[in-house]
């Protein structure tokens, strides 16, 4: 006979249990007996386990093993008629409402955010139906004395509770609650006579309580609780449930103190199910202990003293408090390796994924992969990743990096993939980098096709290039969910064809994106953004969890908090014990707060914090057992988990043996950080490198330099070295920006193609025509409207102080040339010096040299010392380096601001000044050509500069203050 309520305590393998249990209930019996037994569990992965267990006990026929939340698998076919909708599809309907909703009152969120709310929307009508809550109780809610926003959010709900009863179909919630209702009116009916056991449930949920109370009153029905404490005093256990049936719900044994409570049962009417001893019955005791509800401290005092064994409980415990989650997961990974030379089972268990994937990354480095259950989110494998990122770029301008992204993506022409990465390196490198080309388009590709200093050629994959750029720019903004997908689906064609949805992550993304094909129609035909499209799709694929390991190691587990409950092994590390991780922050709720919830019967965010205990409970009573937390993050100090708090609050509040078995427990997790923190220290130091100077042959140096290069010489030699010696050059950023540099630009184009387009006086029209061909160049050269418009601004506001000035230019003269590119061969020297001018005006037999800053131009201080610029363009036209002028002297030199302000900044000129700069310059390349160090930061503008090639020389091993070591190359 089986009948009755069971239970395990806490350190006992449950599935095994649960087996050697049945097996010796059924000892004697014929084999067929045991495939008679109806075992149910509360999840796959419990399923699993307990056919492994069977397996392990030798041949033997299985029990039939289902899932509690699936009672209609016990029925037979079509007893219960399935639900009218998909979950998905449901979601879909809920989202219409909300967007109505955003509609209505902006205020409340952007309506891309409607899919998400639906999401809540949909988890608390489930929740509504599960536990059987009338809608009236939403009618009956005083909220009058809370804010504006749960009285919208309680007339929404009032108006989705009457569409859910009325027209939202037969849910699939609705479909489980009729299959649940039937089968137990069979059972009433007609009673199985075979055993019927709930093994690892702790009745969490309204239909699982409703399952077990049909169960136990079978005539073999079981019900096996995972975890029961056996060590709390019957007063304590008796004050966690109230007589309303609250109480403390955060507490871990909670859950099976109302269960038992509402069978009129105690735990003496409880037996042990296997009989198996727990692996560590003092520690049991102690945490027991240090888990009582509140007032804790007071049951501290009174029982702690009666504690034995202390040291026992703890020896196998060790307590680690990392600084960093980095140094955690080292520690943790140096744990699992270890274990495993002993020749142990290692887990780790923890809900926190990022730390779960720097144990994985650690342990990598050894070649070992551990057996992950929960594998991975969907979106972060290959297919997830490549369906994420191209829809990002539906409906808009693609931008280079996200371009790029998706051109290097590994499924990406995977048929052609050698050629492709060839030609698409080339295309980042020449047109997205270098061009700048911040929004790549067909006109563009076909430009630097056509160029021929580049790699580009007209072919195959151009047009496959093309083509794609073509359709995601073509993709609408706005359209139905459908066609959105629709699109989608059809730029992932273009670009990976079927590999997409190979292997197991593939099939599990085609099985997401077929759901929403078959569920977009209860989307509506409203038009969405691109953007919701792109949440929606990322909701989905985020909610799905891939494992495409296949030769994991079986002796080293990663698991989530649900594993704690079916398995165990011989070390369990405990890992990310922080307050917002174990126990997680309850989900908020943008529906109902926690009081509206109470008064409607719904269940408490407690709950979820009392199941996470429960979890923990059951971990920690493993034979060895770890205790790990990171203290801070990178932004601020951590708090340790309660449970961690409390435990270590009463062995140092018991003070002697207690004390001094935490101070044991510290000390084997010192060890181990200790350890993680010389893992990656070298065997042997190096110095650290020297301050550069290289000293360059002077057949290698280069023979010419422009005018702008002169100031980096004297500047920064070693950028010089770098580029004109070494051939190196930066390239540009694929995420670009409207800086500085593309300001400069803009202006320069703007300013040449304003003084080369009339050559009288200027006229009345002139600040329009020079405000037109701003806003001209502007719309060529800054791809990004906001942008445009604050330039435009800024140069509204200089535009009559830059014009009043012009006039008194052009009475002066006329402009002769403009952006002309000039080279001089310095007499007597292996080396030339070019120039590009923005501005020279005809003043008769002089010329004036203008040069346009949006910046600062300039001191006087540092045109003496370093921007030579101007007086190397006024040497040049001396000596007839501009072709289009000839020889001519210069009487003005001038820097003219173009910023947020207007200003000329006059550079002193005469026959000394000149003469001094020929010689400087002179001397300046003679000293280089004679064995002169090309030093790095040899005189920054400020400390804060920042060269190209700060990496190549080491910077940060030295120092602005430390002497350059002079390093001969080239020999």
């Amino acid at each position: 006979m089986i009948r009755g309520l069971f239970h395990e305590p806490p350190g006992v393998d449950f599935s095994r249990a649960v087996v050697a249990g049945l097996r010796a209930r059924l000892s004697g019996h014929p084999p067929e007996a045991m495939a008679r037994v109806t075992l149910l569990v509360n999840t796959n992965r419990m399923a699993d386990r307990l056919r492994a267990a069977f397996a392990q006990g030798g041949p033997t026929l299985l029990p039939r093993i289902g899932l509690v939340s699936q009672p209609a698998a016990l029925l037979p076919p079509g007893a219960v008629a399935p639900a009218d909708l998909s979950p998905l599809a449901l979601r879909l309907r809920l989202t219409q409402l909300v967007r109505h909703l955003l509609t209505a009152q902006p205020d409340v969120s952007p309506p891309s955010a409607a899919f998400d709310l639906a999401g809540t929307l949909l988890t608390l009508l489930e929740e509504i139906q599960e536990e059987g809550m009338d809608p009236q109780a939403l009618e009956t809610l005083d909220v009058r004395h809370l804010s504006e926003h749960w009285n919208r959010s309680l007339a929404f709900l009032r108006i989705v509770a009457d569409w859910s009863a009325r027209g939202a179909g037969r849910t699939p919630m609705a479909a489980q609650t009729d299959a649940l209702t039937a089968l137990l009116a069979q059972w009433s009916e007609a009673p199985p006579t075979d055993p019927v056991v709930i093994a690892g449930s702790t009745a969490s949920r309204a239909p699982t309580r409703r399952l077990i109370d049909g169960v136990l009153a079978l005539p073999q029905g079981a019900v096996i609780l995972p975890g029961l404490d056996g060590d709390m005093p019957d007063a304590a256990w008796d004050s966690l449930v109230d007589p309303d049936g609250q109480g403390a719900q955060d507490h871990p044994q909670f859950r099976h103190a109302a269960l038992l409570a509402a069978q009129s049962q105690t735990r003496a009417d409880c037996p042990s199910w296997s009989g198996l001893r727990p692996a560590a019955p003092t520690r049991n005791r102690l945490v027991s202990l240090a888990l009582r509800p509140a007032p804790a401290t007071d049951a501290w005092r009174e029982e702690g003293p009666d504690l034995s064994d202390l040291s026992d409980a703890c020896e196998g415990v060790t307590l680690l408090a990392a600084p960093t989650p980095g140094a955690e997961a080292m520690a943790i990974a140096l744990g699992l390796r270890a274990a495993l030379a002993d020749g142990k089972r290692a887990a780790l268990i923890t809900p926190d994924r990022t730390l779960s994937r720097q144990v994985a990354a650690q342990l990598d480095r050894w070649g070992i992969e551990p057996d992950d259950s929960a594998g991975r989110p969907l979106q972060q494998s290959a297919p997830g990743r490549l369906l994420l990122t191209s829809a990002a770029l539906l409906g808009r301008r693609p931008e280079a990096e996200a371009l790029t992204l998706l051109l290097s993506h590994p499924l990406t022409r995977a048929d052609d993939r050698i050629d492709h990465l060839r030609h698409a390196r080339a295309l980042e490198v020449e047109l997205l980098r270098e061009g700048p080309c911040p929004f790549p388009d067909r006109a563009a590709v076909a430009q630097w096709v056509a160029d021929p200093d580049t790699s580009g050629q007209a072919d195959a994959w151009t047009d496959w290039l093309c083509d794609l750029l073509d359709r995601l720019g073509a993709a609408p903004a706005m359209a139905p969910l459908a066609s959105h997908l629709d699109t989608h689906l059809a730029v992932i064609e273009h670009l990976s064809g079927d590999a997409i949805w190979q292997g197991e992550a593939g099939r599990s993304a085609r099985a997401v994106v077929e759901g929403l094909r078959a569920a977009a129609p209860e989307g509506g035909d409203g038009a969405i953004g691109a953007l919701e499209y792109t949440r929606i799709l990322q909701a989905l694929l985020s909610a799905e969890e891939v494992r495409e390991t296949y030769a994991p190691h079986p002796d080293v587990m990663i698991w989530g908090a649900l594993e704690a409950r079916a398995r165990t092994a011989d070390l369990v590390i405990l890992g990310g014990l922080t307050d917002g991780v174990w126990p997680d922050q309850p989900a908020a709720d943008p529906w109902l707060n926690r009081a509206m919830r109470a008064a409607c019967g719904l269940r408490l965010p407690e709950r979820s914090t009392g199941l996470s205990a429960h979890d923990f409970q059951q971990a920690v009573a493993g034979p060895e057992v770890w205790l790990s937390r990171a203290t801070r993050d990178a932004e601020a100090d951590l708090v340790p988990s309660r449970w961690v708090n409390r435990i270590e609050g009463l062995l140092g509040g018991l003070g002697g043996q207690a004390a001094e078995a935490l101070s044991q427990m510290r000390a084997r997790g010192d060890r181990w950080l200790r350890l993680a923190g010389t893992t990656d220290q070298p065997d042997t130091l190096l110095p650290p490198a020297p301050r550069p100077g290289p000293v360059v042959p002077a057949s290698a140096q280069p023979k010419r330099l422009s005018v702008t290069a002169i100031e980096m010489l004297i500047r920064d030699p070693y950028a010089i070295y770098a580029r004109h010696v070494l051939g190196l050059r930066a390239l540009g950023p694929l995420r670009q920006t409207p800086d500085a540099r593309l300001r400069g630009t803009v202006v320069h184009t703007a300013m040449e193609r304003f003084a080369g387009s009339k050559t009288d006086a200027l006229d009345p029209g002139a600040s329009a025509r020079l405000r037109n061909i701003l806003e001209a160049t502007l719309e060529q050269e800054a791809p990004w409207p906001a942008t445009r418009r604050l330039w435009l601004g800024k140069f509204d506001r200089i535009l009559d102080d830059l014009l009043t000035a012009e006039a008194t230019r052009r009475s002066l003269g006329r402009p002769i040339l403009l952006e002309e590119r000039g080279r001089w061969q310095v007499p007597g020297l292996d080396f030339a010096l070019t120039a590009e001018a923005d501005r020279m005006d005809d003043r008769g037999v002089a010329v004036a040299i203008y040069d346009y800053k949006t910046g600062k131009p300039p001191t006087p201080k540092q045109q003496a010392l370093f921007a030579k610029q101007l007086l190397l363009e006024a040497i040049m036209v001396e000596e007839g380096a501009f072709g289009t002028i000839g020889k001519r002297a210069v009487d003005e030199v001038a820097y003219l601001q173009v910023g947020s302000t207007y200003a000329e900044q006059r550079v002193q000129i005469d026959a000394d000044v000149l003469a001094a700069t020929r010689a400087g310059l002179r001397d300046l390349i003679e000293g280089y050509r004679a064995g002169r160090p090309f030093v790095a930061r040899l005189m920054p503008e400020a400390l804060t500069y920042a060269s190209d090639f700060d990496q190549l020389s080491r910077r940060g091993e030295w120092d602005d203050t430390q002497r350059a070591t002079t390093i001969r190359v080239g020999q």
